[in-house]
């Protein structure tokens, strides 16, 4: 069977944990949970006949007092870039997160996941700034933890990419 890691990546609070959760557990909890260094969980997909085991690193959210360690990168197949779609400054961070990995890991397989769907009544992203990272190229999902909207699509399509590549 494949191992592939995949690392959730993105500012603190934007749901990284509650997506892991949503797509491992099957579970929801408003109760917010910061993540301390690395938290690691698995969960086997199949993906085009083939069994594919996620070991999923839900690294601690950057802010201005913790950086990511490039460290805890090594070794990724692929990525999430988690936004909060309710705070506009997630995006920016997500941009600059993007462009570090890159640097450290060269272009593998991502998804620049916009979380928190659920609440769009309070959505600080505008369709501008979305529109203007998917002329990068990039893949842009719309999910919810809460609701489970697309968590089990972006880890799908992402082991897709991951075995495409």
């Amino acid at each position: 069977m494949l191992q592939k890691k995949i690392c959730m990546v993105g500012a603190f609070a934007t749901g990284k944990t509650s997506l892991v959760t949503k797509f491992v557990y099957s579970i929801f909890s408003e109760k917010y949970q910061t993540t301390v260094g690395v938290k690691i969980d698995k969960k086997t997909l199949q993906v085009n006949e083939q069994e594919l085991n996620l070991i999923l690193w839900d690294l601690y959210g950057e802010d201005e007092f913790q950086k990511l360690r490039t460290s805890y990168l090594r070794g990724s197949s692929g990525y999430l870039l988690v936004v909060d779609g309710t705070r506009k400054s997630t995006l920016q961070k997500a941009v600059e997160l993007q462009q570090r990995v890159e640097e450290n890991l060269g272009k593998i397989p991502f998804i620049l996941v916009l979380n928190k769907w659920d609440l769009q009544d309070q959505w600080e992203l505008d369709p501008a700034s979305i529109e203007a990272v998917e002329q990068k190229g990039w893949i842009v999902t719309k999910a919810s933890a809460k609701t489970g909207l697309n968590v089990e699509e972006i880890f799908n399509t992402l082991a897709s990419k991951i075995l495409e590549g």
